[in-house]
């Protein structure tokens, strides 16, 4: 079965940086429409980030626009999250998604903590 193991998370200060991985295996990697939620304390989970099969089209929200970026490395089976910038409203737990559309299914990691103080 489809299985996301995100990695990369931890304690930044205000205005740092810090790349999130997360790892496909179950189906072909180029199958999936990859992206990043997150979910802080209290709140409902949140989109983040989204990246097309083949990586030529990418997708933000507009809290983290101009500050993130995803990419993939279909090599690697691999998609990542680069974010600069980092603000404390950005603590959050960041969880991986793998959308498939034949058939029409979406697949979830366990997440990775991301905390930024005040």
């Amino acid at each position: 079965q489809v299985q996301l193991a995100e990695s990369g998370g931890g304690l930044v200060q205000a205005g740092g940086s810090l790349r999130l991985s997360c790892a496909v295996s179950g189906r072909t990697f180029s199958d999936y429409h990859m992206g990043w939620f997150r979910q802080a304390p209290g709140k409902e989970r949140e989109f983040v980030a989204a990246v097309s099969r083949s990586g030529g089209r990418t997708y933000y929200a507009d809290s983290v626009k101009g500050r993130f970026t995803i990419s993939r490395d279909n090599a690697k089976n691999t998609v990542y999250l680069q974010m600069n910038s980092l603000k404390p409203e950005d603590t959050a737990v960041y969880i991986c998604n793998a959308r498939t559309v034949y058939p029409a299914a979406d697949y979830w990691g366990q997440g990775t903590r991301v905390t930024v103080p005040s």
